[in-house]
């Protein structure tokens, strides 16, 4: 539980996480201004609070494997997509993709959920197309 998750960061890992810190600082003094590591060193202690944000919300994830393995597909197509035709036909292959990848985030079979938006969008009330959405009203009351 998140709760459990918070109190074991903050008992062991929060103090491997400030002595972390301490070396990077050690590290930075000793190494060339200019040096890549140092630049690498500099970035991540700009970023400090952000990057130790897991420590105090169980919540949060450790890393971010879940958001790099939704976008791989997107990454390993990526030089497919890029004859898309024009800027706009990536635009909509983007927003499809938004789409696809949203449904399956949500537990919804992308194909039924195309075929269900497809099926109503010719006369759907422009003022409520956002019920469309994976999320909406109009698409979990047609599939449920």
């Amino acid at each position: 539980p998140p709760e459990r998750r918070r109190q074991v960061r903050q008992e062991l890992t929060a103090p491997r996480f400030a002595a972390f810190r301490g070396w990077l600082e050690t590290m930075l003094a000793q190494l060339p201004r200019k040096s890549g590591t140092a630049e690498a060193i500099r970035y991540a202690l700009a970023r400090w609070t952000a990057l130790g944000r897991f420590i105090d919300d169980g919540t949060i994830e450790i890393d971010n494997n879940a958001a790099e393995r939704s976008i791989r597909p997107i990454t390993l197509g990526r030089k497919n997509w890029l004859f898309a035709g024009s800027d706009r036909g990536g635009e909509r292959a983007a927003g499809i993709l938004s789409l696809i990848g949203t449904a399956k985030h949500n537990g919804i079979d992308p194909e039924a959920y195309l075929r269900s938006v497809l099926a109503q969008i010719a006369d759907y009330p422009a003022k409520k197309v956002a019920d469309l959405l994976p999320w909406g009203d109009a698409f979990t009351a047609k599939t449920a």
